[in-house]
């Protein structure tokens, strides 16, 4: 009997430790919409505000940053798209931001599948692989969003987190 108890607290104290280590502190996310004809899916990881100041400190201005957590964000289209009037092909690319206090510029760049970040924490964006960069105005969200999230919608997508909401116009 009391190998039995034991074998059960092991068994136990097992699962519990998996389930942990399974659940990520930036669990992966997806959106997706169509925008016109096409059919655009954003994959990443979404980060919690966790009472931390996220603008400005946790992702510095003015430093390329991964746009997510983990992996870097993937956006994929199925057709081609226009972005502040320039084309993005069908495709699948890893989307990268470099925010400052007044505008973003959003990079579209061709290698996917890597970590968002090197291991001295510099993100991992090959500027010779970038295909596409466009310049956006940040604004105040609406309201207070504890978790990154992004949003695809028939005008374009969005990036909103803590006090602030990125849109992105495509055609």
């Amino acid at each position: 009997m009391k190998n039995l108890k034991t074998t059960l607290s092991l068994i136990l104290l097992f699962v519990v430790s998996v389930s942990a280590y399974a659940q990520k502190a930036s669990p992966a996310a997806t959106a997706t919409g169509k925008i016109g004809e096409a059919t655009v899916t954003i994959s990443y990881s979404s980060p919690a505000v966790k009472e931390r100041k996220i603008w400005g400190e946790l992702v510095p201005y003015n430093k390329i940053w991964r746009a997510g957590a983990n992996e870097a964000t993937i956006f994929e289209t199925d057709k081609a798209l226009k972005i502040d009037g320039k084309d993005l092909p069908a495709g699948k690319y890893s989307i990268y931001m470099l925010p400052t206090e007044s505008e973003w510029t959003i990079i579209f760049n061709s290698q996917v599948g890597q970590w968002g970040i090197t291991r001295a924490g510099e993100t991992t964006n090959d500027p010779t692989k970038d295909v596409l960069k466009v310049t956006v105005k940040p604004m105040k969200s609406k309201g207070f969003n504890e978790r990154m999230t992004y949003e695809v919608n028939t005008k374009g997508f969005a990036l909103n987190w803590e006090n602030l909401t990125v849109p992105v116009k495509v055609k």
